[in-house]
């Protein structure tokens, strides 16, 4: 029996993750930012500029009978939040320049609003899903490396990314769909920021 519920789609565990989604212009412009990275580490696994966004919270595996509860919860805790502006203000590498398997795009949040966020869904949803153990940093993931690659700090530091400010005004729940060359994310919710009539 057991085995029979395994088999069906429905019995498989979905890849969630909440994000903030970023206007294309701004996404241009980091695009615009790291082509000449681009032809020289041709090797990198550059992530698609439609798939960039702002990670809240990775899920991960979710089991189907919790993505109603997930839901919900993601929902209140847009409902009690109200939007705010940001914007990408530069570039930098995970866990250094030096020895980078991440090169992001850094977002300003000097009032602590993606943060805030970041914290409230963590304690949401602590019940069913193991709270990140790493400090949350606003970012936009542009490329991965491996093995790791050195950069020139100075030349990271001098990258003009720098966008005009825009609005965070919705969560959005995406499930990912594990796919070559690069995974494709589908919406399977979109929460705006702020209680109804707001």
């Amino acid at each position: 029996m057991a085995r029979d519920r395994a088999s069906r789609p429905e019995a498989k565990p979905l890849r969630l993750f909440v994000a903030v989604d970023v206007p294309e212009g701004v996404r241009d412009r980091v695009q615009d930012a790291v082509g000449p990275w681009r032809e020289r580490l041709s090797r990198a696994r550059w992530v698609p500029k439609q798939n960039q966004h702002v990670t809240l919270k990775f899920l991960g595996s979710t089991w189907p009978r919790l993505v109603g509860w997930v839901t919900e919860t993601v929902e209140a805790v847009a409902r009690r939040s109200e939007p705010f502006e940001t914007r990408v203000t530069g570039l930098g590498a995970f866990p250094s320049a030096r020895r980078a398997r991440v090169l992001w795009a850094g977002l300003d949040d000097p009032a602590g609003g993606l943060a805030s966020l970041a914290a409230d869904l963590e304690g949401a949803l602590a019940k069913e899903f193991e709270p990140e153990k790493r400090a949350f940093t606003a970012h936009l993931t542009v490329a991965r490396f491996d093995p790791p690659v050195p950069f020139d700090g100075e030349e990271i530091a001098a990258a003009d990314v720098v966008s005009e400010p825009f609005p965070v005004d919705r969560l959005v729940l995406y499930r990912s769909h594990l796919r070559r060359p690069a995974p494709v994310y589908e919406p399977i919710g979109d929460f705006p920021l702020g209680s109804p009539g707001d």
